[in-house]
């Protein structure tokens, strides 16, 4: 196998829990509309999708729904305004960061979330990672390729000597069709749908430091 020289990671359910934030957003805007509010738990799964699965979660709308554009962007208002209340990184998280510059390695962020809502997250949380590739910051999002392929391009890497590591089947899907290895995260939101060994990662991951024996043996 080529030698790995960059790594990506998806941001929401891999690198950090945003989950208590997106999940408190979506509860703030049904106690807005006299609705009780939903335990975490029936939320959480939900988060890797953002405003969308919050939506569909607490309030029952979708994409396409005449209702959803307006909510959406109540949503990203209000989660804007409290996106750094109670989010964290991962456990292991630093010092898996710290295993990879150690190693030489670059990483970077891949994420559909939008830049204006990454960057002051990964800066608040002390992220400073080689790369970001938002949402926005490519005609196309996850689970298409090419936010993988700006990222590559922007640390100098062919596609082949890169792994994408995230918590949802369109990071795998993602990056399978850059032509980069992947690590599903077994740690993160999941989503509903396929089960994370029916991703067709290269490797199921239980914790953030695994990707770093992962990495030794690539």
């Amino acid at each position: 196998m080529a030698r790995i020289r960059a790594v990506f990671f998806d941001l929401d359910g891999t690198l950090v829990d945003s989950a208590p934030d997106l999940a408190g957003t979506a509860n703030d805007m049904r106690a807005s509309r006299n609705l009780d509010v939903l335990p975490l738990g029936d939320l959480r799964i939900h988060a890797g999708s953002g405003a969308r699965g919050m939506l569909g979660a607490a309030l029952g709308v979708a994409p396409g729904q005449a209702a959803y554009a307006d909510l959406r962007d109540e949503f990203l208002r209000l989660y804007a305004a409290r996106m750094l209340r109670h989010a964290t990184l991962f456990d292991e998280t630093a010092s898996l960061i710290a295993g990879l510059d150690a190693r030489g390695l670059r990483w970077g962020i891949v994420t559909n979330k939008a830049l204006h809502l990454a960057t002051p997250l990964t800066q608040a949380l002390g992220l400073a990672p080689a790369v970001l590739v938002a949402g926005d910051s490519t005609p196309h999002t996850k689970p298409h390729p090419a936010p993988l392929l700006a990222a590559a391009r922007q640390v100098g890497c062919v596609p082949q000597d890169c792994v994408y590591v995230g918590d949802d089947p369109r990071d795998v899907q993602a990056g399978r069709a850059a032509g980069m290895r992947t690590l599903a995260a077994a740690w993160g939101y999941l989503g509903p749908g396929d089960p994370i060994h029916a991703w067709g990662a290269d490797a199921v991951l239980q914790r953030p430091n695994e990707i770093l024996n992962w990495l030794d043996l690539a």
